[in-house]
């Protein structure tokens, strides 16, 4: 496995790479903010494409990513970080949206718990999915990292609020 650290308007991002694409993407806040494991290797260079597409996401020009992606986890985690992927830009969904357009209606929770495993943050945008009322629930990454991600892409989406 490669590593970077990349900056970002919310500190240095762990980025993690494999042979098929990119495996991870962690915040530098939260609950268990990732370590550096002994046995990757650090290759800034293996990073270009992330580093450059992350650039343009945090300067308000990209509004979708288009990269290798290497997720792992069991087989629903992976159907719900698809899920996650369809959720636009700006836009914010439910877990029990996410668990009925899987065919789950009573899954909101399990939605919920691979939701939060989601090791790709941004790009597979976790921080998109809010509680039934509305709320900003959990975020690996922490509420202020999702407060600020989703205040972010408001103002760079087009849909504000009360417009």
């Amino acid at each position: 496995m490669k590593y970077r650290h990349l900056d970002s308007p919310l500190g240095a991002l762990l980025l993690t790479r494999d042979d098929r694409g990119l495996a991870g993407l962690y915040l530098p806040t939260g609950r268990r903010p990732k370590q550096v494991s002994a046995s990757w290797t650090r290759d800034d260079g293996a990073f270009a494409d992330v580093a450059a597409q992350l650039g343009e996401y945090f300067a308000g020009r990209r509004h979708e990513f288009d990269l290798p992606l290497s997720p792992h986890g069991s087989a629903f985690q992976l159907r719900v970080w698809q899920a996650l992927r369809a959720i636009e830009y700006g836009q914010t969904t439910t877990y029990g949206a996410i668990a009925r357009s899987l065919g789950i209606p009573a899954g909101p929770r399990a939605v919920g718990l691979a939701n939060g495993q989601n090791p790709i943050s941004i790009i597979v945008p976790c921080h998109r999915v809010i509680g039934a009322d509305g709320s900003l629930t959990g975020y690996g990454g922490g509420l202020p990292a999702k407060q600020w991600l989703l205040s972010h892409e408001a103002a760079h989406s087009g849909l504000f609020a009360g417009a």
